[in-house]
């Protein structure tokens, strides 16, 4: 009687510990059974025990789902392309069927994110593409019959999408992609926004080379500072961008002078700037971590997102996030954005595209952070990471011409991009 008193109380503390609801409940009765039954054993002949169970219910598990964390479109004369930002790996329907009524492509284990189901209510997503909450772990992409000509899927790793491609009917047939071969992957265009007419005849850009003058920023092994680093990669770009019809580039600086951070915000608002481009370049305690990523103005995700604003901005860890949901409210509109999220994903793919293949690139993706630099402009804005001066390979890269120059070549690509599809408006 003793050993089963010390086998209930030993599994109950474990269910407690564990919360384990479903299991540990029947291991705990089966407990209770055989102390009944050792009871049982000691009473008379005739006086059963009877045991009462309570069913367990088990509340539907969401692991293993993929979440849809952002949708985008893009249409061209040519065809439209619909883009699925994911958290993980998702395996659609490779071989969908066509029925009476259209196509429809499922996408099992998947569910959309509230920000995803927003843009669908709002009808943000260009026709033909039709997307629904089938069931609790399924999302569906349906094309209408008569709407298009021919379908590509394209599946991408790091970060995770899903693309789908339509020829509209009345368009000639583009060539299948390989899905499998990297190379072949299809250029990425941004979603088209609404924009009110254009009351200049030209776009202004900014451009914001980091640092500077007495803030060298962060420093390389070899010395390297981030300061000139920015400037070079900002005057290739100034001078790769003036090329362009209806551009008009300005710099916060143009030589190596100290200028304050609310300063560069000011001068991009008095100059009506359309679009402001920050560059940086990282660094991390850890010197083998390497690659890109493209910041855009929000609360940080994850600590190292901090953390790197913590750094640009100069300010305590502690106090680079206070705030930020007030500044958002009270200065950023949301068109504003929602086109600095468009501008950083343009330019973070160009550039994967541009400098794939020609260095080992790593693709740290797009994320947020309340970068003091990018709060107080009122146009869309992002800030780019173009390497890690504390990986010595990088520093390396940083200091020769041909990757700074690919740099900017890169980042032209992505603001061409997003200037002719997003067509953001002026003020």
């Amino acid at each position: 009687m003793r050993s089963a008193f010390w086998r209930i109380l030993t599994l109950a503390f474990l269910a407690g510990l564990f919360d384990l609801s479903g299991h540990t409940l029947d291991l705990f009765h089966i407990g209770e059974a055989v102390a009944a039954t050792n009871v049982a054993a000691q009473e008379p002949t005739g006086k059963p025990k009877q045991l009462r169970t309570a069913p367990v219910h088990l509340a539907p598990t969401t692991i293993g789902l993929t979440t849809i964390q952002n949708l985008r479109s893009a249409s061209s004369p040519r065809f439209t392309r619909l883009v699925l930002d994911l958290d993980s790996e998702a395996s659609p329907n490779r071989h969908p069927k066509l029925q009476t009524d259209g196509l429809t492509i499922e996408i099992p284990n998947t569910t959309l994110s509230p920000s995803a189901r927003k843009k669908l209510s709002a009808g943000r997503i260009a026709k033909p593409f039709i997307i629904t909450q089938s069931s609790e772990r399924s999302v569906e992409v349906s094309l209408p019959v008569g709407s298009f000509q021919h379908y590509s899927l394209l599946t991408l790793s790091n970060p995770h999408r899903l693309v789908i491609d339509v020829v509209p009917s009345n368009q000639p047939t583009l060539a299948p992609s390989n899905e499998s071969t990297p190379s072949q992957r299809l250029p990425y265009p941004t979603p088209p926004q609404p924009a009110q007419p254009r009351s200049k005849s030209f776009t202004t850009i900014v451009i914001d080379p980091g640092h500077g003058g007495r803030d060298p920023g962060a420093r390389g092994r070899r010395g390297t500072e981030e300061k000139d680093i920015t400037l070079k990669v900002a005057l290739k770009l100034r001078d790769l961008l003036s090329r362009q019809p209806g551009v008009r580039v300005l710099m916060t600086r143009e030589r190596d002078r100290f200028v304050e951070l609310e300063d560069r915000a000011k001068f991009a608002n008095g100059q009506e700037a359309d679009l402001f481009v920050s560059i940086h370049v990282n660094s991390h305690p850890q010197q083998s971590v390497k690659g890109i990523e493209i910041y855009h103005f929000g609360e940080a995700k994850d600590q190292r997102a901090l953390e790197v604003a913590a750094r640009e901005n100069g300010t305590p860890l502690s106090n680079t996030g206070v705030g930020w949901e007030y500044l958002v409210a009270d200065l950023l509109t949301a068109k504003k954005i929602e086109e600095s999220l468009e501008l950083a994903w343009t330019a973070k793919e160009a550039m994967v595209t541009n400098l794939t293949g020609q260095y080992d690139l790593v693709d740290h993706g797009v994320k947020t952070a309340p970068f003091y630099v990018l709060r107080f402009t009122s146009m869309p804005s992002i800030l780019a990471e173009i390497a890690y001066i504390s990986n010595s390979d990088e520093e390396d890269l940083l200091r020769t011409t041909r990757f700074t120059t690919r740099v900017a070549e890169a980042l032209m690509e992505g603001i061409k991009s997003f200037l002719s599809s997003a067509k953001p408006s002026t003020r």
